[in-house]
């Protein structure tokens, strides 16, 4: 009788199906801190966005030249036109959502539909209508939010500011863009980059 030797039916030992399980369990691990990663990004994105067009507003504001409404007597002149930045806005919403989005209400007197010509949303020409992660606050010559910025101004500026508490463990991020107004020629300074604390909480 002859016997058969069976090589070609050889399979996969144990320690080789265990080498391949945790590469997968390592590549699924990377895959998971990536996509988390970039959701996190993508959440940033709208705060950067937002106190960036914040900040244009402000500027936007300070270049347009405003007069007081006057009656004028005859033979005199009026008060001459001058700029200024907008007084401060309420942060919008009262506190930063706990890992959830907050929608701004539209109705005339509430969130970004406060103030008047020099005050608040209204002067800032801003207005948002989509749900929101942060809390956003514009404040003039006091009040700041990031007092740990290095660019934070004096009584001469303004800051656009977001608190946010993405993962809803009570720790707060900040990002911040902040002007001054030069008071030698008058122009208004903006920060050229965007303050960050703690992005990702």
């Amino acid at each position: 009788m002859r016997a058969f030797k069976r090589y070609d039916r050889r399979g996969f030992t144990l320690v080789e199906l265990m080498i391949v399980v945790a590469i997968i369990g390592v590549l699924a691990a990377l895959a998971i801190y990536g996509v988390r990663r970039y959701l996190a990004s993508a959440k940033t994105s709208e705060a950067k966005n937002t106190i960036g067009s914040i900040s244009r507003g402000a500027a936007a504001a300070y270049e347009r030249e405003t007069a007081a409404s006057e009656l004028v007597a005859e033979g005199s002149n009026s008060t001459a036109a001058n700029h200024a930045l907008c007084a401060s806005a309420g942060p919008v919403p009262g506190t930063p959502p706990p890992g959830n989005k907050y929608q701004p209400n539209t109705a005339e007197g509430n969130d970004f539909e406060t103030g008047d010509a020099v005050t608040g949303w209204k002067c800032l020409k801003f207005s948002m209508s989509q749900p929101v992660y942060y809390q956003y606050n514009y404040n003039a010559a006091a009040g700041y939010v990031a007092t740990n910025n290095p660019a934070v101004p004096n009584a001469n500026g303004f800051e656009a500011a977001a608190i946010g508490d993405l993962d809803g463990d009570a720790a707060n991020s900040i990002f911040a863009r902040t002007g001054q107004i030069n008071t030698a020629t008058a122009q208004l300074v903006v920060s050229t980059q965007v303050y960050i604390e703690n992005e990702y909480e």
